[in-house]
């Protein structure tokens, strides 16, 4: 490799993190912003409405949405952290935790949420991307994955009192659900056969 190429290497790969986090955050204001200037509110009710037909588009539509801005502003600062934690490794991870989560998160709540309620917020990728830094950790068992696991429940341990119904007005089963579906991606993960190329490499 030349004394060059890994500086551009590096460059591009905080490139496709950058757009990536950021492409997701703003999507997240900018549909927020347009509910409260245009909607009145009314994009909410695309979230997950359990064990309604119509409710199952908000196994996709959900996280993009937010009750208010202060739910969003709730969201914003985990989903960055956390979600770079798991990008800054792997961008190809931080795509399979984001949908594994989504989707175990969207059916977890339709199968068990409330009758008549909906559900929305990007809360249960945030508990999807600290289910998968934990849970890697125990399943992967690398002295880097377990610093990632100690790093975060220095930062955010608090979260796992989020995933029991202690609060009116909070899914819970969005949190308990994305944690899980973290937790899959993490096992799935750790299970895949090395990259190509990092078997190439240690074959040099």
């Amino acid at each position: 490799m030349h004394n060059n190429e890994l500086p551009q290497r590096l460059s591009n790969h905080l490139r496709i993190q950058a757009l990536t986090l950021g492409g997701f955050l703003l999507l997240f204001w900018v549909l927020e912003i347009l509910d409260w200037l245009i909607f009145d509110g009314a994009l909410n009710r695309l979230g997950v409405q359990p064990r309604t037909v119509i409710g199952l588009r908000g196994i996709l539509l959900a996280p993009f949405l937010h009750g208010n801005f202060a739910h969003l502003i709730a969201n914003t600062l985990p989903f960055l952290v956390l979600g770079w934690f798991v990008i800054v490794q792997s961008v190809r991870d931080f795509w399979l935790v984001t949908g594994v989560t989504a989707v175990i998160s969207g059916l977890g709540i339709w199968l068990f949420g409330r009758t008549n309620s909906v559900h929305i917020g990007a809360s249960g990728l945030v508990f999807g991307y600290f289910g998968f830094l934990l849970l890697r950790g125990y399943f992967e068992r690398s002295l880097r994955a377990i610093l990632w696991a100690v790093v975060v429940v220095l930062l955010y341990g608090g979260m796992l009192w989020g995933v029991l119904p202690l609060q009116m007005g909070v899914s819970w089963q969005a949190h308990l659900f994305g944690f899980i579906g973290g937790g899959v991606a993490a096992y799935w993960r750790t299970r895949q056969p090395q990259d190509l190329e990092r078997q190439i490499i240690l074959r040099r």
